[in-house]
């Protein structure tokens, strides 16, 4: 044995080799396609020797491969090209005492004598094949064919009978019903009559002697659409289905295909009573509407077995027919019945979807939430509360918020149909308590259902329960929107104490939200309370952590200036710039100053001032921008043009830079990036060395164009 070859480097080899590089090789190394030679014959003598070594070819190839049928073939196509009509035919009889079994090769013998017109030999070769290979159908096809191209209608219907004496498949009958519709339409053209006038008896008997051979539901079906478009004879068509429905064994007349092709039929011809009486005929006995109640009884029960017992024993495909019968019944009465049976059946098919839908994935609350609205817009109120129950019991396997989001809005829904269209407010209260009581509150909870659960208590006007389902909302879940509600219901009812107890729970949870101690602050100031809601501000802005420290400051500010209380919002603009330097303050400060509240527009320019200085120390160009941008509009209100013209001085000049980006988890440089630059009057000293370059650049340019333009006057 070959020891097998082991590759013992499998590094990539140093030049690859695309797949681009191989297909240019290979057509470059193609050699060029050599044209056999053309030779004439000049004489009878060369013909002869010409046909001598062909004929020599052949009976080589024959010989070395005699099974083979093509080259006998060839070699028989060969002397019919030379018009040697007997040798050819004695090719394909050598051919056929090789192998007298391939259809193949009959069939090629015949055509050649049909080709060359030899019509009684061809007639021989047909009747010898089908004698020896009875079922070999395209044999019977071709026998046929030419008796029909010959004009002899006699003897090609003699060679249906002999065909049909071997019960070939449904082809060959309808092939003998449409040979025997063309003569009838032949006889009819013939004795000027018209074409649908044509007597079709003959046709007739055959598509009836084919349905006796094959009693099946395909049978009959294929005689009714004969009938119906063929032989446009309706009382045959119809009694061939009524036909199927009776004689047929049960497991045939069962197919929802018959019932279809039936209705279907009653229904072009204009008889829509018959046509609705076989659809709910059909329906009946097929259990399509049982096996919908059972789906509907399996998805409320869990049992996912229910619904196959009616179909055990059908197939996949007669499923799929069973389901496209019903789809044509909701057409038909779509088109041809009254509004409550369209109504009736559209409803129905929605409701076997739906619960195909929620039995498949009972956890699909999308499903679930179209159902219960298809119940409410057009069912009873039983089945509204059925459909809601049975998609409220299917509670998330997981005990994760995610999972429960939109399991939640089935009972919000459950409960607003109980109070808003059965007028059901204790249901609707029960409702909400169920839902409290299912959902995990030590992992989560969910601040709408305790809201929605409260609110329907004040309208029921129960107010007891409304606090106390509030209370414990706060105990168990605690956020923000429980409180904001609870405040809202108890400064609707004019309880300020309640209020301020609820804020001061609220601010124990939540000490570090800017807006509690705004909305505290707000209360005690809509009561007159101006000392507690002062006391409230220093308390908030005491604090070391807060959300949004900016939003309190303004609001304490802003309240000083409301009260008239000037030196406090100075004090508390100062307290703020301890804290910090940003650009806003410094402008609101200064705006404040120019107010009548404040000390005056000298003030206020002092301000700006000491906020230029002071972002210029910090080097904070943007921020000294916008300061300037405020000055400026601020001294065009409140000063003159000396005032403005001095703010302007000031204004800086904006040049683009460009400067290298880096990454900054890598630090690689990325590439230039162009950024603006301000460079302020007052900051020449220190990028003195820049701007001088930058100087010395602009006259160099300057006296290059003025050197240019005179060497071209001289010239």
């Amino acid at each position: 044995m070959s020891r097998q070859g082991q590759v013992k480097n499998r590094a990539p080899a140093p030049i690859q080799i695309s797949a681009e590089q191989i297909i240019r090789e290979a057509a470059d190394r193609q050699e060029p396609h050599v044209l056999d030679p053309v030779s004439k014959i000049h004489d009878a003598e060369e013909y002869q020797s010409y046909l001598a070594s062909r004929r020599k070819h052949f009976e080589d190839n024959i010989r070395y491969r005699r099974e083979h049928i093509g080259n006998w073939v060839k070699y028989a196509r060969f002397e019919e090209d030379n018009k040697e009509f007997e040798r050819s035919r004695s090719v394909f009889e050598r051919a056929l005492e090789v192998e007298h079994r391939s259809g193949e090769l009959w069939l090629r013998y015949a055509e050649f004598e049909m080709r060359n017109e030899f019509v009684n030999r061809a007639r021989n070769i047909l009747d010898r094949a089908v004698q020896i290979l009875p079922r070999v159908d395209f044999l019977w096809y071709k026998y046929a064919y030419m008796e029909e191209m010959v004009g002899d209608v006699e003897k090609c219907r003699e060679v249906f009978e002999r065909w049909m004496a071997w019960y070939p498949d449904e082809g060959s009958w309808l092939s003998y019903a449409r040979f025997e519709v063309r003569c009838a339409k032949d006889e009819a053209t013939g004795s000027g009559k018209k074409e649908h006038a044509a007597d079709m008896t003959r046709a007739t008997e055959v598509m009836k002697r084919y349905v006796n051979e094959y009693p099946c539901a395909k049978s009959f079906l294929k005689l009714g659409k004969w009938a119906e478009y063929e032989a446009r004879d309706i009382g045959l068509a119809r009694k061939v289905y009524e036909s199927a429905l009776m004689e047929l064994e049960p497991e045939e007349a069962r197919q929802a295909k018959v019932f279809r092709q039936f209705a279907s039929f009653e229904e072009r011809q204009g008889e829509y009573e018959r046509a609705r009486v076989i659809y709910c005929h059909a329906i009946k006995m097929l259990n399509l509407e049982d096996k919908q109640s059972l789906m509907k009884t399996s998805s409320k029960q869990g049992d996912e077995d229910t619904p196959d017992a009616i179909d055990e024993d059908v197939t996949e495909n007669e499923k799929q027919r069973r389901d496209e019968l019903y789809r044509a019944y909701v057409a038909f009465e779509k088109k041809h019945g009254n509004k409550d049976g369209i109504e009736n059946v559209i409803l129905t098919k929605q409701r076997a979807e739906y619960n195909k839908k929620v039995s498949q994935n009972p956890l699909d609350y999308d499903s679930w939430f179209e159902f219960a609205k298809l119940e409410e817009d057009h069912g009873e109120a039983s089945s509204v509360r059925d459909v809601y129950e049975r998609a409220v019991a299917n509670v998330p396997p997981a005990e994760v918020k995610q999972y429960w989001k939109r399991y939640i809005y089935l009972w919000i829904y459950y409960a607003l149909y109980e109070e808003l269209e059965m007028k059901d407010l204790d249901r609707a209260a029960d409702v909400y308590q169920t839902c409290l009581d299912i959902i995990p509150h030590k992992k989560f909870s969910f601040a709408k259902v305790w809201i929605y659960a409260a609110k329907l208590h004040v309208r029921r006007r129960d107010l007891v329960a409304a606090r106390k389902t509030f209370g414990k909302a706060i105990g168990l879940c605690g956020k923000e929107k429980i409180f904001v509600e609870y405040i809202a219901l108890e400064l609707t009812l004019g309880e300020v104490d309640r209020c301020r107890a609820l804020y001061i729970n609220y601010l124990k949870a939540m000490p570090h939200n800017c807006k509690a101690w705004l909305r505290y602050a707000d209360l005690e100031r809509s009561v007159g309370e101006t000392e507690r809601c002062r006391a409230l501000y220093e308390l908030a802005v005491s604090q070391q952590a807060l959300d949004m420290p900016e939003l309190l400051w303004k609001g304490y500010i802003d309240f000083e200036i409301e009260e008239g209380e000037g030196s406090n919002a100075r004090k508390l603009y100062e307290r703020l710039l301890e804290r910090t330097g940003h650009v806003k303050v410094w402008i609101s400060f200064a705006q404040f100053e120019g107010t009548g509240i404040g000390s005056g527009a000298e003030e206020a320019r002092a301000i700006f001032d000491r906020a230029y200085n002071r972002l210029k120390d910090e080097g904070l160009k943007e921020e000294r921008v916008l300061l300037l941008d405020a000055w400026r509009v601020f001294e065009k209100s409140h000063g003159d043009g000396a005032s403005v013209a001095a703010v302007e001085a000031k204004m800086p000049r904006r040049i683009k830079r460009k400067r290298m980006q880096t990454d900054e988890e890598t630090g690689a440089e990325v590439g230039w990036e162009e950024y603006f630059d301000y460079h302020f009057p007052d900051d020449q000293d220190a990028a003195s060395n820049n701007l001088k370059i930058l100087e010395m650049a602009a006259k160099w340019k300057q006296q290059a164009a003025l050197l240019e333009d005179s060497d071209s006057d001289s010239d």
